[in-house]
């Protein structure tokens, strides 16, 4: 006797590629969601206007005619004929050298010390609250090193008895750079501040426990060996912004340009080329310089301070 059978109406099967496109959407649909304005508006203000200025780097452009493809012209007038790149370029390592780890140290060394402290909210208020003011303490340099008598570093000298005359700080090239770097230091200083606040309060009391356990005497150790390590991460960031700012920096005293540009740096080099005498190739090659300079210099302290993932030892077969 035969059996008859039935078969089953045959189903598509579902495309391998298709499956994974709906895994992904499952899986990371809604982080990409509310992932894709930033990264939208990071590419179309931060990875847009570099390459436009990379471009922009190899022609001749004044802003009215159209641009001119030049090659390499633009980076051998800055490394072989400009002087005043060389002189900027300089003072931006001087300044920026200076200010930036002064800065930096001393933005956590203040952080950790009014951590330790009762009133840690009130002093971070107090201290913090000048750099709200942001350029409004122009006017407040402006007055401590005003070019005449009534100057307070000035007025202060002269009843001392230090001096005779009062000192035109804004123009005498002994005083302008160290100026700056005093300016650039104090304005450093507000966001690193906060940052290393905001680490220093998420610390892990029990590690400091287990520390003393351990043998930790004093708090310099405990900061060494107990509180540098958990707080990597804002060093990290402290370290980027840092040398952003560092390299970044444009004289806000001694005037534009200054005095035999003692002050000249590559920012200022950038304001006067593209701004002033309009050749923006020109400038575009200089803000690449200055790019790449935060670029590397970014990745060196990326290297120092990132978090090292310890590599599995293996085991040795034992000989037989």
């Amino acid at each position: 006797m035969k059996t008859s059978t039935i078969k089953a109406p045959a189903t598509k099967a579902s495309s391998p590629k298709k499956s994974w496109i709906k895994r992904w959407i499952q899986k990371y649909g809604m982080g990409s969601l509310f992932f894709m304005p930033f990264f939208i508006l990071f590419v179309l203000f931060t990875i847009v206007p570099v390459l436009i200025g990379m471009a922009m780097s190899f022609t001749n452009y004044d802003m009215l005619m159209t641009p001119k493809f030049i090659g390499l012209d633009n980076y051998k007038n800055l490394f072989i004929f400009d002087e005043n790149f060389a002189k900027a370029l300089q003072n931006t390592f001087i300044i920026g050298g200076i200010a930036g780890p002064v800065g930096y140290l001393a933005s956590f060394l203040f952080a950790w010390i009014i951590n330790n402290m009762k009133m840690k909210k009130l002093f971070t208020v107090i201290f913090y609250a000048p750099s709200i003011a942001g350029s409004g303490m122009v006017v407040i340099w402006d007055y401590l090193f005003s070019g005449d008598r009534y100057g307070f570093i000035n007025n202060l000298l002269i009843n001392a008895g230090l001096i005779q005359s009062p000192i035109i700080w804004n123009a005498d090239t002994d005083f302008i750079v160290p100026i700056n770097i005093l300016i650039l230091v104090w304005g450093s200083m507000g966001t690193g501040f906060l940052v290393f606040m905001a680490g220093l309060q998420n610390l892990d009391p029990q590690l400091s426990e287990s520390g003393r356990i351990d043998g930790i005497r004093n708090v310099f150790q405990e900061l060494w060996f107990i509180t540098l390590p958990q707080v990597k991460p804002q060093l990290l960031y402290g370290a980027i912004n840092t040398i952003v700012v560092s390299l970044g920096v444009f004289p806000s005293f001694g005037g534009f340009p200054s005095p035999n540009y003692v002050a000249h740096t590559l920012a200022a080099h950038i304001q006067d080329y593209g701004f002033l005498r309009f050749e923006m190739g020109y400038a575009s090659a200089v803000s690449m310089v200055l790019f790449f300079l935060s670029f590397g210099l970014g990745q060196v302290v990326i290297r120092l301070l990132s978090e090292r993932e310890e590599k599995p030892v293996r085991k040795r077969r034992a000989r037989g």
